[in-house]
């Protein structure tokens, strides 16, 4: 199918003309429905709900596609003013609607259909907003503000026009999502798995998750990417949360048939599709074509990044902090974004591994052997090592060889960091030593079994932040919470 790898229509309206490859490739990506007798229906139902928008009037200059694919910019928008009295209580939405925009993501569907590429744009970027022409006809020179500026003050085709110039990616397509789209969308797929290590509160939008495994519903969920106040790293620790929420989203949708399924289909799409603003060139066809496409797609094969930046934050006269990004990074980003090429180099999976909050590779370990088994200490110390531990690869044996139970001593100053070595030995006692110093002390005893694979939940990644989807997503197994 290549349906959703065209090229842009223009959006001014123009004369009907047959599209032969269009349709051909459309005919193909819905021979499912077709055979059920209600494909077309289903179209025609998309295509009555598409709200239409004119995202690229007047565009000029604009990048050249060079690498296939299609790309897509997801605009995230206030539209409070749709939301209930009882859920703006519920989800502290109080206050006037700020028609701007909330989150901005670049996404890519490579050409051969088997991976998605989503860069976040943080909306307090500084970007230089191109001279632009009013509605009043008043014009205006280029100058700097936040990225999410350019929507309050232009509107989607100057949101555009400036997300191109920053990023040198053309833009192929426009949506434009709201809160009232987005938890909709997330009832109707049935809710989507979020893990956490740590427990999770904002008063702000009355987030409030303990550690552990959660199924979030609409109203959750909003309040899960919209919290920006839960530790100190503002919108940028929002970023990676809702990077993990779309992890999530892929895997639900992906693993839970929805693609194929034409009445799940329709009503994930119809619900989405009920407040969402698109541009004129993406037809109802193109949804359902893509949305076939993306079968193909999964955890695995979607990836996630955020555009590098230079902390802290640079003062903007009239604007505040704005976030500037690495230059060199970022570039090099958005030339493989624009040239189809993968954000994440390949690298072996550890599946099953544990979820924990402070990295292995951060955590730094020396192993005794307690036992009066050979080479223990040694095997225990490659184990840890392998998987991402910081061992000090000088294994000893302990004071006696009468040990039962393994050990680690720690200093309280980590508590954090022991809990990550703690994952790995499951069973093993804690002891806190103070003043023992950074390294923490593992004595192996006889009833040790093994190690268990942790990853971080934030994961190493790429030199620009790049991470897959089954590197962000819950664990196969994970329990459900409400």
């Amino acid at each position: 199918m290549s349906a959703p790898a065209r090229p842009p229509r223009p959006s001014r309206p123009r004369p009907r003309r047959p599209r032969w490859g269009l349709r051909l490739a459309t005919g193909g990506a819905c021979l499912v429905l077709a055979v059920s007798g209600i494909g077309h229906l289903l179209v025609r139902e998309l295509e009555t709900g598409i709200h239409r928008v004119d995202a690229f009037g007047g565009l000029d200059n604009r990048p050249k596609s060079t690498g296939g694919g299609v790309n897509f910019l997801v605009v995230g928008t206030d539209g409070r003013e749709k939301i209930t009295p009882r859920e703006k209580a519920l989800y502290r939405l109080g206050g006037a609607p700020c028609h701007c925009t909330d989150t901005l993501v670049l996404l890519h569907l490579s050409a051969d259909h088997r991976r998605v590429s989503a860069v976040s744009l943080p909306r307090d970027s500084y970007a230089e907003i191109p001279a632009y022409t009013d509605a009043a006809g008043v014009r205006h020179p280029r100058h700097p503000r936040k990225l999410n500026a350019a929507y309050a003050e232009g509107g989607p085709s100057l949101t555009v026009r400036t997300v191109e110039h920053l990023t040198g990616v053309r833009v192929h397509h426009y949506l434009e999502v709201d809160f009232t789209s987005f938890m909709k969308t997330v009832d109707v797929i049935g809710g989507v798995k979020i893990c956490t290590t740590r427990p999770l509160k904002d008063d702000h939008t009355g987030l409030d998750l303990p550690a552990g495994t959660h199924v979030l519903d609409g109203g959750q969920a909003l309040q899960y990417v919209r919290s920006r106040h839960v530790d100190g790293t503002s919108d940028l620790g929002r970023i990676k949360r809702q990077q993990r929420f779309l992890a999530a989203v892929v895997h639900r949708t992906t693993t839970g048939g929805i693609l194929l399924n034409p009445v799940r289909f329709n009503q994930v799409t119809g619900a989405l599709l009920g407040s969402v603003r698109a541009d004129h060139g993406l037809e109802a066809a193109d949804l359902v074509a893509l949305g076939r496409a993306m079968h193909g797609v999964t955890p695995a094969s979607s990836e996630f990044a955020s555009v590098p930046v230079i902390l802290p934050g640079v003062p903007l006269k009239g604007a505040g902090s704005t976030l500037r990004w690495d230059r060199a990074k970022a570039k090099r980003l958005f030339t493989a974004f624009r040239e189809d090429r993968p954000l994440v180099a390949h690298h072996p999976k550890r599946r099953g591994a544990t979820t924990v909050e402070v990295a292995p590779g951060r955590v730094r370990v020396r192993v005794f052997n307690g036992t009066d088994t050979p080479g223990l200490a040694a095997r225990v110390n490659r184990a840890l090592h392998a998987t991402g531990f910081a061992t000090t690869g000088s294994p000893a044996d302990a004071a006696t060889p009468d040990v039962r139970h393994t050990v680690i001593t720690y200093d309280p100053g980590w508590d954090r960091s022991v809990r990550s070595l703690a994952a790995a030995l499951p069973g093993a006692q804690l002891k806190p030593v103070t003043g023992q110093g950074a390294v923490m002390r593992v004595t192996v005893g006889t009833d040790y079994t093994g190690v268990r694979p942790v990853r971080a939940e934030q994961p190493p990644s790429s030199g620009f932040g790049a991470v897959t989807g089954d590197e962000v997503t819950c664990p196969e197994g994970a329990g459900r919470s409400l």
